[in-house]
């Protein structure tokens, strides 16, 4: 399989191209708010800018802090089908690193490995979908997992802070830090994040006090918290009772459940890609939103469950999380709404809206299981090491 890594890559990559060039449902409306939006930071009005091109439902407003609008700033100097290809080139070499960075924490350096493993994942439905939208998903998981890795505290702090000031959800990366006790490594998170919080600030002050004291916290304003598109665990718990659970005692209860599993998987082991996937599985379980093009952490999550795992629930896992994401589920979820803002469902549509909480929940608890399981296979091995060694006796 591995010989034919090289072709496989280079059509999928050609297959994409012409999507790129010929699809016309490739709007990249999230691309079209950064573009469009951005500049609005310096006019003072960012937030309350609505992009109403293919948005009849719901006008799309520019929802993140204001350094990420100074970041995006550049795309809108170039013209609109320049800055379209220029985004999904940094986005196919993004998936690449990705995939690249995760096997050689898994110690499988083979470049055609990583070659073959982009090519198949570059048609699961969150990867599909960040590019279709133009998302900033494979960017923000590349920055991450690409500083995470590094042993240096001040490159993981910096990636973890530089990516929370872009779009707050990365800023759960810190609990990585905590977790292996790095201490300077959280300490730097804070600073850069303070650094870019800053620039934000020197740059529009109206419109940074506006984000982070008024519209901070407000999931409504992103969107339908109960549409199939939102897999959160808000998401799911809001279409199984039919309303929005907020922080009621329902959601504080799932909440608790999905750190009591992150605790699960992570107490027992060092392994880094299982660390920083099973902190990034919280995040999304516990955000308020997490749409599903937010998981492209499935794609570390399976190479290490195929890899790493050696626990028959991390093969079951991993072919559950490869039947969700290439089957298109939330696609099918979506065309069955009679439209985004409807919290009913009949109860098939309900029970298949927990598909990517319940493979997260269960890829926390598949970690825990192989982990603790190659603890154990180690600590026998050193046993039978100390019990093969000759007595001493002294003399």
């Amino acid at each position: 399989m591995l010989s034919v890594a090289p072709w496989l890559f280079g059509l999928s990559v050609l297959g994409h191209l012409f999507m790129v060039a010929f699809q016309t449902k490739m709007t990249m409306i999230d691309l079209l708010v950064y573009r469009n939006g951005s500049p609005h930071l310096f006019s003072g009005d960012l937030y309350e800018w609505r992009l109403d091109q293919y948005a009849d439902v719901f006008p799309l407003p520019f929802t993140y802090p204001p350094f990420a609008a100074a970041i995006f700033t550049p795309m809108s100097w170039v013209p609109w089908e320049a800055s379209r290809w220029i985004w999904q080139l940094i986005c196919l070499g993004c998936l690449y690193f990705i995939v690249r960075t995760s096997l050689k924490l898994l110690k499988l350096q083979d470049p055609r490995r990583a070659m073959m493993w982009t090519a198949l994942t570059l048609w699961i439905e969150p990867v599909r979908t960040t590019l279709n939208y133009g998302q900033i998903n494979l960017v923000l998981v590349a920055i991450l997992i690409g500083t995470l890795a590094s042993a240096r505290n001040w490159v993981g702090g910096a990636g973890v802070g530089f990516a929370a000031g872009i779009k707050l959800t990365p800023a759960i990366s810190g609990l990585y830090f905590l977790i292996q006790r790095r201490w300077m490594a959280a300490v730097w998170s804070f600073v850069a994040f303070a650094a870019v919080y800053g620039i934000g600030w020197a740059i529009s002050p109206s419109q940074s006090d506006k984000f982070w004291f008024q519209l901070l916290g407000d999931a409504s304003r992103v969107g339908p918290v109960g549409s199939a598109i939102n897999q959160s665990l808000r998401g799911a718990l809001s279409r199984t009772v039919g309303h929005d659970v907020k922080t009621g005692a329902i959601y504080i209860a799932a909440v608790l459940v999905a750190a009591a599993l992150t605790w699960f998987a992570v107490s027992k082991t060092k392994d880094v890609l299982a660390l920083i996937v099973s902190v990034q599985m919280l995040g999304l379980l516990v955000s308020p939103i997490s749409w599903s093009h937010h998981w492209v952490w499935m794609v570390p999550a399976l190479l290490w469950l195929v890899y790493e795992g050696g626990h028959l629930l991390c093969k079951i896992t991993a072919g559950l999380w490869v039947l969700l994401t290439g089957g298109y589920l939330i696609s099918f979820l979506l065309l069955a709404q009679p439209n985004i803002w409807d919290f009913p469902r009949p109860w098939i549509f309900v029970l298949l809206g927990w598909g990517y909480p319940a493979a997260g929940m269960l890829t926390l608890v598949a970690i825990g299981l192989a982990t603790r399981r190659q603890g154990n296979e180690l600590l026998s091995g050193d046993e039978e090491a100390a019990d093969g060694e000759p007595s001493r006796v002294a003399g």
